[in-house]
């Protein structure tokens, strides 16, 4: 199988995936959110959508064309997957497959059900990749590693995978910058990189920068649509548990009665709760981003006006050239080759 085999293979899943019915992703998301609470319906949905939008022809190709069609040998990539949101581990898979390696998968427990039904869609359609495709509990056998975690089992994975080439990715967080100067339906679009996937992402924004003296009445207000996160049980005692705390610790706080947010220093936040802090100048927000830089996986702002930013609303569609932790897996999977 060529690399024009293996495009044109992607292509065609991501085909298939546009023409998922509705009985076919309420029963998938069904079946996903046995093994994983937080992967309802609508969730289930984004990502199947926001990964189809990945596969888009002219896309792919301009993609894959920035790379080297065949490694000199196929080596045996062991990827460490990821569960927090649906499908988090498919870029890998694309990226082991589409460069011509061989997939050895560790998905986690929290997301195997799809991840094994997408790695099933695309042999279906191409039978070639069987051969290619292996969902294993031990990594063993392979030449290189993709490991996602923490930053505490990411020291454990680079010490088991050190003797081989490897790319180990931690943990990151996104960040919205607001300026006091957004209109009501901007903010609104910010809402969903607050809460889409229930803030479970890398790419969920849990930390806004806003200037002194901001006020957040606007922003509360604009985020009422979200209200039906509470309608999740978990996403729930969450919320109930994080404002029992704010409140017993006498921390303040603004509550719009299904989001807490609070002046704290960290960039990750609970799930139900956003961090914020201020800057004074252009200067100092920029000071405190290249502080946190190692720490950032995509920063949002209105209309993108920052340099390298994600207008609001559009953290969680990343394109495909958008690599976790800003480090090019295909360039890493070239050299391995």
């Amino acid at each position: 199988m060529n690399h024009s085999d293996r495009v044109a293979a992607f292509v065609a899943l991501g085909q298939r995936l546009q023409q998922l019915s509705p009985d076919e992703l309420a029963d998938l998301a069904r079946r996903a959110r046995n093994s994983n609470t937080w992967f309802d319906e609508p969730n289930v949905t984004a990502a199947v959508r926001g990964v189809a939008a990945l596969l888009s022809e002219d896309t792919l190709r301009t993609w894959a064309a920035r790379y080297p069609a065949e490694p000199e040998q196929a080596r045996r990539v062991g990827v460490v997957m990821a569960g927090n949101i649906p499908l988090v581990g498919f870029h890998d898979l694309l990226c082991v497959l589409i460069s011509g390696h061989y997939l050895l998968a560790k998905p986690s427990a929290d997301d195997k059900v799809l991840m094994t039904w997408i790695a099933q869609e695309l042999t279906t359609l191409e039978p070639r990749f069987a051969d290619r495709i292996s969902f294993v509990e031990r990594l063993n056998e392979a030449d290189a590693f993709i490991a996602t975690g923490s930053n505490n089992t990411a020291r454990y994975f680079e010490y088991y995978f050190s003797k081989k080439p490897n790319l180990i990715r931690r943990n990151r967080t996104s960040l919205a910058i607001l300026t006091g100067e957004e209109t009501a339906d901007t903010l609104a679009a910010l809402g969903r990189d607050i809460f889409q996937y229930y803030g479970l992402g890398c790419r969920n924004v849990s930390k806004l920068y806003v200037p002194e003296n901001y006020s957040f009445t606007p922003l509360l207000d604009a985020l009422q649509p979200w209200e039906t996160v509470l309608q999740h049980n978990r996403y729930q005692n969450n919320y109930d548990y994080n404002k029992s705390i704010l409140l017993v610790n006498n921390v303040p706080h603004y509550d719009n009665g299904f989001l807490l947010l609070n002046e704290a220093a960290p960039l990750v936040s609970p799930i139900s709760v956003l961090h914020y802090g201020t800057y004074g100048s252009e200067v100092d927000l920029v000071d405190q981003l290249t502080d946190a830089a190692e720490q950032i996986q995509c920063i949002v702002s209105d209309g993108a006006r920052y340099a390298g930013s994600f207008a609001f609303g559009q953290a969680q569609s990343p394109k495909v050239t958008d690599y976790a932790d800003g480090v090019d897996t295909m360039a890493f999977l070239a050299e391995i080759g």
